[in-house]
């Protein structure tokens, strides 16, 4: 697979030309390389300035709790009033004694641009790129309600400034509760003023802010005038990302406690009112909204969501590369609502119709004929992942592949399982080391892979063919083959005798930062939209069931 080099231009939810180009950057990825300059001022400051800072932040922190607490006292989660004058002056207490704390972090001076609006002109902020915790600044400057994972509230001391700004909690994985957040949302919006302002990062997770990905339209449904924030973080070493593939929470703390200053610019762009037509289509409000928040902040948009965070998340046997071609995909496959509900049924018989075709090429409309869809802008961006040589044509095995692999991520050996049925010959079940390539190439999203080490391991009698179970068998033994045995440079497949110190970037130095850095996740702005689906597919192309 390869991402095509000319632009993307399928269509946008709104019908017109996107004009975007793939991200240069995973967004969900973010690597943190230090000078040996920068890691000598971190040394120092670990031991002089972080300790101090570290201990006014959670000095502030336990001198706010109090104030919070008492103004928290005997409120309902499910049935708030309206902002009364006392809790206003809990308001001024608690900005004071949090910017105290931003100050004593390094954030000497916040830069704010545009004036924000008042409650009644714009009942909602759309703030965007949400990139790290750091992002609650704005929250504490302004003390406006939130949209946050439920869980938050359990979160020892902050949990109870939490519940003070009386935020709409959510739960993922509770479809009910999503739908009832969008109600409460609906609520307040149209309270005329009465409620404060709620503050929602409509990506619904954090990114590296190399790009705007999908704005969940959960924000936009109430279909009131939104004010679109913008949150930039100019500092020259970037210690603020927190993705779900890079350093960890503590590390971010950590790291930018220990710089002198903390950059943070905050910028209220004009209050956006809906057309009759976005009020109708909140994935279009969505649309707008997210292109003026882009061009103000100078980045590219795509459609990358967070349904691609946790693909490539994935734990299985195979971590995808940061360049993988499978977040495009996967994001096509969201558009053109292609992801099948019967999972497995529907990967069996695109299996069986493609082992049929033996490895026959198919063109454009044909591949269209294939999935029983009509061809488009999108159809023809999928079919071009799969054309590494543009000659017009592909294997469709490739894209029943890539398909198992974004639909059942975590289960790596029953794609490899159903692409050796499909590659196999019927003499004796077997593949070639080419047709093995192949297979795990496209598993990885990725254009070159060498696979003469592990092909070696696995045909110990030097058959030139292996079999599924003795694939998986060698898997067992071998947890971490992907790490050892294949390299990501292309290599003569009928090449002399495998050596594994030979000079080859191996797979690990493509994965984002290997195994050893744990998965994070962020619960500060969880997805809250009532719809699975993406709201921008083209309504003219079928859903899979």
């Amino acid at each position: 697979m390869k991402l095509p080099s000319n632009k993307q231009c399928a269509m946008d939810g709104d019908g017109k030309k996107m004009d975007q180009a793939p991200p240069l950057r995973n967004p969900f990825v973010h690597v943190l390389k230090l000078t040996p300059l920068e890691k000598a001022k971190i040394a120092l400051m670990t031991v002089t300035l972080f300790p101090i800072r570290l201990f006014i932040a959670a000095f502030m922190m336990l001198l706010a709790w109090p104030f919070a607490f008492l103004a928290s006292v005997g409120s309902s989660e499910n049935a708030v009033e309206p902002q009364c004058l006392w809790r206003r002056l809990v308001d001024i207490i608690l900005k004071i004694i949090m910017r105290v704390m931003w100050f004593a972090g390094g954030f000497h001076w916040l830069t704010i641009k545009g004036q924000r609006a008042l409650p009644s002109e714009a009942p909602i902020l759309t703030l965007a790129p949400h990139s790290s915790y750091f992002d609650a600044i704005p929250v504490t400057m302004t003390m406006a309600s939130i949209v946050m994972k439920a869980e938050s509230r359990d979160i020892p001391l902050w949990g109870t400034l939490i519940k003070y700004i009386r935020p709409v909690f959510v739960s993922r994985s509770d479809q009910d509760s999503r739908k009832k957040t969008v109600e409460e949302i609906r609520r307040r919006a149209h309270s005329g003023g009465e409620w404060p302002q709620i503050m929602i990062f409509p990506e619904g997770t954090c990114t590296n802010r190399s790009c705007l990905i999908t704005f969940k339209p959960g924000a936009f449904i109430p279909a009131v005038p939104v004010q679109p924030v913008v949150i930039r973080y100019p500092n020259k070493l970037d210690t603020i990302t927190w993705t779900w593939q890079g350093p960890g929470a503590f590390e971010i703390m950590w790291l930018t406690l220990c710089q002198l200053h903390n950059e943070f610019v905050i910028e209220f762009l004009p209050v956006y009112t809906p057309s009759e037509e976005e009020k109708k289509n909140p994935a279009l409000f969505a649309i707008n909204v997210r292109r003026i928040m882009a061009k103000a902040l100078g980045v590219p948009i795509t459609d990358y969501s967070f349904e691609d965070c946790q693909l490539a998340m994935a734990d299985g046997q195979l971590r995808l590369p940061v360049d993988t071609c499978l977040l495009e995909f996967a994001k096509l496959v969201r558009r053109m609502g292609l992801k099948p509900r019967n999972t497995e049924k529907v990967l069996q018989e695109y299996g069986n119709r493609a082992r049929t075709l033996e490895g026959q090429k198919l063109g454009l409309d044909d591949f269209a004929q294939f999935l029983d869809v009509p061809v488009s802008d999108m159809l023809r961006d999928m079919f071009a992942l799969f054309d590494e040589n543009e000659n017009n044509c592909i294997d469709v095995r490739e894209y029943v592949i890539a398909l198992s692999v974004v639909c059942r991520p975590a289960k790596t050996l029953e794609t490899i399982k159903l692409a050796f049925k499909m590659f196999e010959a019927a003499e004796d079940d077997a593949i070639t080391e080419t047709e093995l390539a192949v297979i795990l190439k496209t598993a990885l999203g990725v254009t070159h892979l060498s696979v003469s080490c592990l092909f070696t391991a696995i045909d110990t009698e030097d058959t030139g063919k292996v079999t599924f179970d003795m694939f998986r068998s060698f898997v067992d033994r071998n947890p971490e083959f992907a790490e050892e045995y294949l390299h990501t440079e292309p290599s003569d497949l009928g090449g002399g005798p495998c050596h594994h110190h030979q000079t080859k970037s191996s797979l690990s130095s493509l994965t984002t930062l290997g195994t050893a850095i744990a998965n994070h996740t962020n619960g500060f702005c969880p997805d809250f939209s009532p719809n699975d689906r993406d709201a921008t597919a083209d309504g003219l192309l079928k859903k899979h069931n």
